[in-house]
């Protein structure tokens, strides 16, 4: 396949990843003019939580989907799915059709990150992948950098519908560009019949976690609570029964019989923990050690951006003098239990000299950016290259799955140690210990060098 074909397909890779990633933030700005628009009220949370909660249920079944039957189809699929979403959420006439929209769209957002990172392990060695990292850091970082000021310039402007039909061209331009480059499907004979009972069960179980993490009032209710642990639980373990019978499983247990691919699993799912459910929370911290008001604190957190930005930067570059990836997971995961640590301390710090907590407040978000964007690169690449060549779609959808599983959980549970801790400064300050707790449980488990993909086991 000619290089030129190659780089249209990268390019299509990145554009679907960043259209996916990008309207997960770029919504936020324009929540307030939906909900004046539509007389939404409280019912505005759901148009993110209806989004974030297909987006991780539909991971691990386009994962599944991309080994049966080609990057290329399921990718332009999502394509298709997504754009039918935004079209929807564009013409919603009503909040409940708004919120069911945005479900159709995150089932095709989910789409287009698997696969993507399922068939860049396809069309690029280790070294090459590697070198690329750079790109794929940028779009994380304008999606999350560009994402609040775009969708409040189009919320403000042309109006919010705006920022579903943008996404129109550019699903066109994507489907275009991906048409040559991309690695087709396996033989018919080779392909195996798809797990409906695993993928039923999958959404109970992710749906149960995202609903705690995004739905506030449920996460504060103990006995829905309760319930809905209860039914994740049995879930989980019809899961695992039906994936042990299953001629093809969503998730297949043989996976995890891959050391490097089980302990990136556990570890990833752990960081997602600690580093994704404190998302919440970190602003708080800042707020009650720095007394920044709410301006302030959103330029102060442009930190863990800027960590991230950079060490991902430096990773791109020196990781290929030093290839030692379980090595660049562990220091991810030290860097973000240092960053974690002083945010914790944060917010005892109300009584020092302003710049002494903005300091502590700056470097420790930067360490925990830091720590995310380099845990996601080493343990995507480690997870890449140990990949069985038929697997490699459940394997990264696995991956994906456990840190967004992570994110939610963290969220829920971060939540209640806030509500029922009696000072709100005290309740903050163990969510974020707990936090820094789950990243050094999760050094204890990563892969170590003897686990690195060039290393046969």
């Amino acid at each position: 396949m000619s290089s030129r074909a190659i780089g249209q397909a990268f390019a299509a890779l990145l554009l679907g990843m960043l259209m996916a990633q990008l309207d997960t933030t770029v919504v936020v700005a324009a929540l307030p003019s939906v909900a004046t628009g539509m007389a939404a009220g409280g019912a505005i949370a759901g148009v993110t939580a209806a989004y974030l909660l297909t987006v991780t249920v539909s991971t691990p079944v386009s994962g599944t989907l991309g080994d049966l039957l080609g990057r290329r189809t399921v990718f332009n699929a999502a394509l298709a799915v997504f754009a039918a979403g935004s079209l929807a959420c564009a013409l919603a006439p009503s909040m409940p059709a708004l919120v069911a929209a945005r479900a159709v769209q995150g089932v095709g957002g989910g789409g287009l990150v698997v696969t993507a990172i399922s068939a860049l392990a396809q069309m690029f060695t280790r070294e090459e992948l590697i070198r690329r990292q750079g790109h794929l850091t940028g779009v994380f970082a304008l999606s999350a950098l560009a994402g609040p000021p775009l969708g409040g310039l189009l919320a403000a402007g042309p109006g919010w519908r705006w920022i579903f039909l943008v996404n129109l061209p550019l699903c066109a331009i994507a489907a275009l560009l991906a048409q040559r480059g991309l690695p087709r499907g396996p033989k018919p004979r080779a392909r195996a019949s798809f797990d409906i009972r695993g993928a039923l069960l999958i959404t109970v179980v992710g749906g149960g976690v995202v609903a705690l993490g995004a739905v506030g009032p449920l996460a504060r209710d103990l006995p829905a609570t309760a319930a809905v642990l209860a039914v994740t639980a049995a879930g989980t373990w019809l899961f695992i029964r039906v994936a042990r019978r299953a001629t093809a499983p969503l998730i297949p247990l043989s996976l995890f019989q891959d050391r490097a691919v089980a302990r990136s699993v556990i570890s990833t799912g752990l960081s997602g923990i600690a580093l994704f459910g404190t998302f919440t929370f970190i602003p708080l911290a800042v707020q009650q050690g720095t007394g920044a008001g709410s301006g302030q604190t959103g330029v102060l957190l442009l930190a863990l951006t800027g960590g991230q930005l950079a060490a991902t930067t430096a990773f791109s570059v020196l990781a290929r003098r030093f290839p030692g990836l379980p090595r660049w997971g562990r220091l991810a995961l030290v860097m973000g239990i240092a960053g974690m640590t002083a945010l914790a301390c944060l917010p005892a710090l109300h009584d020092l000299p302003r710049a002494g907590s903005v300091a502590v407040a700056i470097a420790g978000m930067a360490l925990a950016g830091a720590a995310l964007g380099l845990s996601m690169q080493a343990y995507t690449l480690i997870a890449q290259g140990r990949a069985r060549p038929d697997q490699i779609g459940a394997t990264m959808g696995t991956l994906t799955f456990a840190r967004q599983l992570g994110g939610s959980f963290g969220t829920a549970a971060f939540g209640w140690v806030l509500l029922s801790a009696a000072d709100p400064r005290g309740g903050v300050t163990v969510a974020l210990a707990t936090a820094a707790a789950c990243l050094a449980a999760a050094f204890v488990v990563a892969p170590r060098t003897k686990d690195d993909p060039g290393v046969q086991t």
